[in-house]
This record gives structure tokens, C-alpha cells and sequence, in this order.
């Protein structure tokens, strides 16, 4: 019996480790032109003591989580954000966890993402590398909803952008709309006050590879690194879990998902 596809969510989040091309993401979703988007505001509120949310300006996570439910009552919401820090606010919240919103997730190697991070703030801590924190909101909307979260891989984004969102799209219950995967290139004003941090998204016009000077130009060997080493061994088995859940994409289009 074929199922139903699930109904379009009002707000719809994608939780990302930083450095894992969710900028990108968070860009194909603001060409689509059917969600009203939100860039990293818990992530900006951590930062910064305060973001703005349609105008509002919110100084808690429990008021920041209050102005994207009054937001949704106007438009299809979507958001994205980074785990680079933790947000107990939000795993509290069991309802906006539950059925407020569908979360999903984007996985990185992060044997990619920590010499990614560094490259740009050689001061990086263990905790920001994200996949704990990313691993523990996952497992808290698996828990509370019964179950397993779309989770993506960045390297399918990459090896194939159309199987990779048209087979999200439809987990989500959104349309698939391929004009979206391709965009002019340009810097957004959601991400300006984190704008060193998105170049590279700002420079594409849809979801492309490292070059080859960027992954060889003085990368730091992380498993040589007597610091990152450890941040790579800490975070390691947090990234192997979400894996064993990605959503896998054959390059034949045809979708495996994995969500035993």
C-alpha cells in the first residue's frame, strides 16, 4: 500500500553541524519563493545576546521559539541553523520539538568540517564542531515524535543535487522544484552579520564541491593535530550514528532510505 505524502509543514527546520553547506541549502530554500526563510537565529542569539524574527527582536530562546510560531501563522517557514553551540531553550520545548515543526538534519564528514572551522577561526572548541549537539536534538525529536528525522548528507548534496532534494522534498511533504537548484550568485542580507563565515555560499550559484585548492591549501591535517585530534575522536561516533540514518541516494535517482 503506497502511503499518503505527509502534509506541508508550516515551519520547516534544517539543523546543520557548521561547515556543512547548509548556507547553500539555506539558499536553494529562499529561491524556491514559497517559505519565508530565517537565517540561524538561534545560533545569531547565542552569538549575539539578541536576533530579529520578522521584526521582532527576542532575547530568550523561549521568545525567539515564540516569534517563528507567530511567523508561521503568516507564511510556510523555514530555518536553518548550526549547532556549534547548545540551545536547551529549544530541547525543552517539547511541543515546537514535536509538532510545531519538522526538523531535519545535514551531516558532514567531519574530517572535512573541523579543518573547514579552523581555517576560519583557528580558535575553534570541541564543543563547536557541532555533531554532539546536533546528534542530541536529532535524538530528542526521534524520542519525542516515534520517528527517525530526514537526515541528509552533504556529499550527496554535492554528488547529486536533484535525487538529493527531490527525495527530501518528498519526505517532507513540499513540492520538488528543480529551477531552485541554480541561483546567482550573491551575499543575502539574513547572513550578514556572519558573512566571513559565508563566502563561499555567497560566490555559488548552486550546490558545488571544494575546489581543488581549497581542500589541498594548507588545510590542517586534523588526525595530526595533537588538538583537533581529540575534537575529531569526541565528535566521530556522534556523526557515525546520524550516518547510519541518512536519507541514501543512489546515483541511478532511485532513493534507499534508510530510517531502520
Amino acid at each position: 500500500m503506497t502511503l499518503p505524502p505527509p502534509a506541508q509543514p508550516r515551519i520547516l527546520v534544517l539543523w546543520s553541524a557548521p561547515r556543512s553547506r547548509s548556507t547553500a541549502f539555506f539558499r536553494m530554500m529562499a529561491e524556491r519563493g514559497d517559505f519565508a526563510v530565517v537565517h540561524e537565529p538561534f545560533s545569531y542569539l547565542a552569538e549575539f545576546g539578541e536576533t530579529s524574527v520578522d521584526g521582532t527582536t527576542v532575547h530568550s530562546e523561549a521568545e525567539l521559539i515564540g516569534a517563528l510560531r507567530e511567523m508561521s501563522q503568516r507564511s510556510a517557514l523555514f530555518f536553518k541553523d548550526t549547532t556549534d553551540e547548545r540551545y536547551p531553550g529549544l530541547l525543552a520545548d517539547e511541543r515546537f520539538l514535536r509538532e510545531d515543526a519538522v526538523h531535519t538534519f545535514l551531516i558532514r564528514d567531519p574530517c572535512e568540517t573541523i579543518p573547514s572551522y579552523y581555517a576560519i577561526n583557528p580558535g575553534v572548541r570541541e564543543h563547536q564542531i557541532g555533531l554532539e549537539a546536533l546528534h542530541e536534538i536529532f535524538s530528542r525529536v526521534a524520542d519525542l515524535t516515534g520517528r527517525t528525522p530526514v537526515v541528509l548528507d552533504a556529499a550527496d548534496l554535492v554528488a547529486d543535487p536533484a535525487a538529493t532534494i527531490s527525495a527530501y522534498c518528498g519526505r517532507v511533504g513540499i513540492p520538488y522544484r528543480p529551477e531552485a537548484l541554480t541561483w546567482t550568485p550573491g551575499a543575502r542580507a539574513e547572513w550578514q552579520p556572519s558573512a566571513r563565515w559565508h563566502e563561499a555560499a555567497s560566490a555559488s550559484s548552486g550546490f558545488h564541491g571544494d575546489s581543488t585548492a581549497a581542500r589541498q591549501g594548507g588545510r590542517v591535517d586534523v588526525e595530526a593535530h595533537p588538538v583537533l585530534r581529540g575534537y575529531l575522536e569526541h565528535h566521530m561516533p556522534h556523526y557515525a550514528t546520524l550516518r547510519d540514518h541518512k536519507l541514501m541516494v543512489a546515483a541511478s535517482n532511485s532513493v534507499l532510505d534508510n530510517t531502520k
